[in-house]
């Protein structure tokens, strides 16, 4: 049987558009081949490549848990000239979508366990299809409590504020702490960075795994805390999902040192990170 081509996108539509912030839009997709739809499949952590028609493609996270089947959800940030182009697209307009790609966060490994989730700003994005996998009904039984720390530079820059504020909150044995940079009118919650709030809250390390995702700046120092407070550093893992391009490595320009952060990672735990030579 004739494998397909991976570098070949398949067509899907826009099929729903949910404004994050000022500058991240979560984008809602359904592959035009039914077929398609019903036998995609993904993990927690993983990428796939988008691809606006005419203009180019780019590598996202998957911001949808692996538990819903009936759409695919990208949340990204306008930074260039794909993600420009696609915060101007509407709903209805075609894409491309090729992938998954890439490994996953361990979630087989963290199955009673407990898991803390550290992020800043759009860095929830792969994050959170591992918390909707472990809260969806069909795998709560298997996991054991949830915790997420999420920050911002402002209320308005946090992402998923109906799941983060209403519906993780309201969930048995989840636990969901806020923060923000600086004080604001209208804000009642935490003020302070993440990772100094990370030491304030003092989560505790037994039985527990660790995921992290946010500026590069927040992930050392929240490792650096977590470090204090007695985390085991191949219990904590992180995401990287930088210059990723053809995303089968083959093209080279995701490497770090010996790795292909499309084909090795883009999940990564602590030690395998500490590993790497500094080019990330």
């Amino acid at each position: 049987m004739k494998k397909p081509n991976p570098l070949l996108p398949r067509v899907a539509t826009i099929v729903d558009i949910i404004r994050e912030t000022h500058d991240v839009k979560t984008f809602r997709v359904v592959f035009d081949d039914l077929d398609e739809m019903t036998s995609w499949r993904h993990q927690p952590g993983q990428v796939a490549m988008l691809s606006v028609f005419g203009v180019g493609e780019a590598t996202f996270c998957l911001s949808s848990s692996p538990t819903n089947r009936d759409w695919l959800e990208f949340s990204i940030r306008k930074a260039g000239k794909v993600t420009s182009a696609l915060h101007e697209l509407p709903a209805g307009a075609k894409v491309g979508v090729r992938g998954p790609y890439g490994n996953s966060f361990p979630y087989e490994a963290m199955r009673g366990k407990d898991l803390l989730v550290i992020g800043g700003g759009i860095g929830l994005a792969p994050l959170r299809p591992l918390v909707n996998f472990m809260l969806a009904t069909e795998n709560r039984k298997d996991y054991g409590k949830v915790e997420v720390l999420y920050g911002g530079r402002t209320y308005g820059d946090l992402c998923y504020k109906e799941e983060v504020f209403r519906i993780w909150p309201e969930t048995p044995n989840v636990t969901v702490w806020t923060t923000i940079d600086n004080a604001e009118e209208g804000w009642e919650g935490h003020v302070g960075f993440v990772p100094s709030y990370v030491s304030e809250v003092k989560p505790d390390p037994a039985n527990k795994f660790v995921v992290i995702c946010g500026p590069p700046i927040m992930i050392k120092f929240t490792v650096k805390a977590l470090t204090e407070l007695g985390f085991k550093e191949d219990m904590i893992y992180t995401t990287l999902e930088m210059r990723m391009k053809c995303c089968i490595g083959k093209c080279g320009r995701c490497n770090v040192g010996a790795k292909f952060v499309c084909r090795d990672g883009p999940v990564f735990s602590l030690p395998e990170l500490n590993a790497l030579p500094p080019e990330y």
